[in-house]
Order: C-alpha cells, then sequence, then structure tokens
C-alpha cells in the first residue's frame, strides 16, 4: 500500500506538487494520469526517494520514506521513461546484473525475463544495439526480474508498437495477480490506463483532480468518453515539463 497525505513540493515558485493526498492500495494496479507539468514525475521520484519533498507524509508499506528509506527502496522496483540498460552489457548480462544486485533466488529468472519479453533472439546482443522498443522491454524486464512489493511503471509503453503494448498489459496484469503487487502507473495512453487500472487519478497543477474507476470519472464529468473526461478534467497545466 502506498498512502501520501498532502505531499508537497517546489521547485523555486513553481508548486510541482500541492497538497496531494493519495492512497493506492496493496495488489491494485493504479494509473496516474495527467498533461506533461501535472506533478505526476515529481510524484513518482518522491516515493522512489529520488527526490526529497518539502512537506507531507508519505508512507510505503508502513514505512516512513524520512526514516526508513533504505527498507522502502527493497520493497519498489521503477521502470523509468527512460530506458535503464547498461548499454555495453549484454541481454542476459543486464538481467543477470540485476539479478545478483538483488539477490534473486530463482535460477530460472533471467530465462523466463527473456523468454517473457521477447528477447530470445538477442539474448546474446549487446543493449547499445538494440532498437529502442526493444531496449525497453529489457528495461521493463529488469523491473520485473526483482518480483518487488511495489512496481512503478513511468510510461512503459512508450516506444513500443500496438501488439507490444498489448503483450505487456498481459503481463502486468499477470505480475500483479502472481505476486500481489501493487502496480503504479503513468501513460500518456488513455486506453493503456482504461484497460489496465482498477482505478485512476487525475493530476492537473500538483493536485488530484479526479479519483475513481474510469466509468465513474465519465460520469462525474458528463463526458461520452474517457478521453474527453481527462481533457476536461487536465486542462492545460501551464507546463510543458515536470
Amino acid at each position: 500500500m502506498i498512502e501520501i497525505k498532502n505531499l508537497t513540493k517546489s521547485f523555486g515558485t513553481l508548486k510541482a506538487v500541492n497538497g496531494l493526498t493519495l492512497t493506492v492500495n496493496g495488489g491494485e494496479i493504479f494509473a496516474l494520469l495527467g498533461l506533461n507539468g501535472a506533478g505526476k514525475s515529481t510524484t513518482i521520484k518522491i516515493l522512489c526517494s529520488l527526490l526529497k519533498k518539502d512537506g507531507g507524509k508519505v508512507l510505503i508499506d508502513g514505512l516512513d520514506i524520512d526514516k526508513d528509506e533504505t527498507e522502502i527502496k527493497r520493497l519498489i522496483s521503477l521502470s523509468p521513461q527512460e530506458t535503464a540498460v547498461a548499454p555495453n552489457l549484454t541481454v542476459e548480462e543486464n538481467l543477470r546484473l540485476i539479478a545478483e544486485l538483488y539477490d534473486v533466488k530463482d535460477e530460472t529468472a533471467v530465462d523466463d525475463m527473456i523468454e517473457k519479453f521477447s528477447l530470445s533472439h538477442k539474448r546474446k546482443v549487446l543493449a547499445k544495439r538494440l532498437s529502442g522498443g526493444q531496449q525497453r522491454r529489457l528495461s521493463l524486464a529488469m523491473a520485473f526480474i526483482v518480483k518487488p512489493k511495489i512496481l512503478i511503471l513511468d510510461e512503459p509503453t512508450l516506444g513500443l508498437d500496438v501488439k507490444v503494448r498489448r503483450d505487456l498489459w498481459r503481463l502486468i496484469r499477470e505480475f500483479a495477480g502472481n505476486y500481489n503487487s501493487t502496480v503504479l502507473l503513468t501513460t500518456h495512453y488513455l486506453e493503456e490506463a482504461e484497460h489496465l487500472a482498477s482505478r485512476i487519478g487525475i493530476m492537473k497543477s500538483g493536485e488530484l483532480v479526479a479519483l475513481g474507476y474510469a466509468e465513474e470519472i465519465i460520469k462525474t464529468t458528463g463526458a461520452q468518453n474517457f478521453e474527453d473526461a481527462f481533457l476536461s478534467l487536465a486542462g492545460s497545466s501551464g507546463e510543458e515539463d515536470e
């Protein structure tokens, strides 16, 4: 479970996160949406201890991020927007490195990830020789192999074609179900949020402006579909970047 209470973070005069209060339940697939500059990435960086918050409280599985940062890092696996692969290692070596760093005991884990993410034919290829989509799949496999209690996916299917994206949706659902893991994802593909997430939160200017099932959000706004509902709520964040 992720509990966020009155979270704040500013960069100079810009309030990137402004009093955010949100709970993501254990075992839930939750989508955090918003236009660029809404505060999504800042929130994720705070959860992963990549940024220090200015105020508020964050609890991860009951642990306080201010007091238990080391323990929290063991619970979370992050797949960032930028592919987090070692370019001069092969696909297999990248996965083995992560498995060793996180003391993954399952000896079949590397082979399983290579097969699940359709990278068998690239097993011995240096990561820098992979296409952008293949690097994205490898980066996601590296996040999955740890089997974390909390999996954070920042734009997980960016740069992937439709078929690979849908395959990945299936893998995310299987992962959450098999390991009772909490999945928090951000995406600009609205249909991805609708298909994957049990609940959706929409941010605007650092604040949460909507929370619920896609159908609930559509009904509340009186929109014809989720895209129209999202645009009516997200509006313009006023910033091009976070």
